[in-house]
């Protein structure tokens, strides 16, 4: 069955808000001096993954070819299994140390899996057919429901991005020394906090992690 309209509505304005919640922590990483700002590569990451993840969801709010899209991606599964290595062996930098590089690891490669295995739009295809989905009844999914090729791997990609996000619903956010609002600053700076605090970048992690995971699902 079909999955509704309705359904990949919401899941890409919760990728909109991703995306907009990650623009607004590099903002607040730069200006916000006192502490230092969060990982901008992982900040990074939920932008471009928030507004991919939307453009697939919801064909209208694609802003660029899937050829971009797994440059990109390329590029961040490069940088990020490169941070990871790096940490292994003790040799990382600061931001390197700070940051859990893992889960955007695997939902950078389960998004360059997922543009590189779109087929091409079939003539009859469906509404996402405008960012290269199929529809058809190739692997056992039923009209309507976007295909992937190599099914097997789009599992595999799902299981692993849903167990890292059982591990973060699991694991306790890591709480900030706490910190009082520095005087004058007033509004703007609880903002900035809020912005850099660990639940918040949890929060968008554990958002993508879930759509990341259903789309493969649905595409199996």
């Amino acid at each position: 069955m079909s999955t509704p309209a309705w359904i990949l509505e919401i899941f890409a304005a919760v990728m909109l808000l991703v995306a907009e919640v990650a623009a607004g922590r590099l903002v607040a990483a730069r200006a916000w001096t006192r502490r230092g700002g969060a990982d901008a590569d992982i900040a990074v990451s939920h932008l471009l993954t928030g507004i991919a993840l939307a453009g697939i969801l919801v064909p209208s709010l694609s802003i660029l070819p899937n050829a971009v899209w797994e440059v990109a991606f390329a590029a961040m599964t490069a940088w990020f299994a490169w941070c990871r290595w790096r940490k292994s062996r003790g040799r990382g930098m600061a931001a390197v140390a700070r940051g859990d590089h893992a889960p955007p690891l695997a939902n950078s490669a389960a998004m360059l899996y997922l543009f590189a295995a779109l087929g091409a739009p079939s003539a009859g295809g469906s509404g996402m057919s405008g960012m290269g989905w199929t529809s058809g009844t190739a692997g056992g999914s039923s009209p309507g429901v976007p295909t992937l090729h190599a099914s097997a791997l789009a599992l595999i990609f799902a299981l692993l991005v849903i167990a890292f996000t059982v591990r973060d619903l699991d694991r306790r956010a890591l709480t900030a020394a706490a910190e009082g609002p520095a005087p004058g600053d007033g509004i703007a700076y609880t903002a900035e906090r809020l912005l850099l605090s660990p639940a918040v970048v949890k929060g968008c992690r554990v958002a993508t992690s879930v759509t990341v995971a259903f789309l493969l699902i649905i595409a199996i």
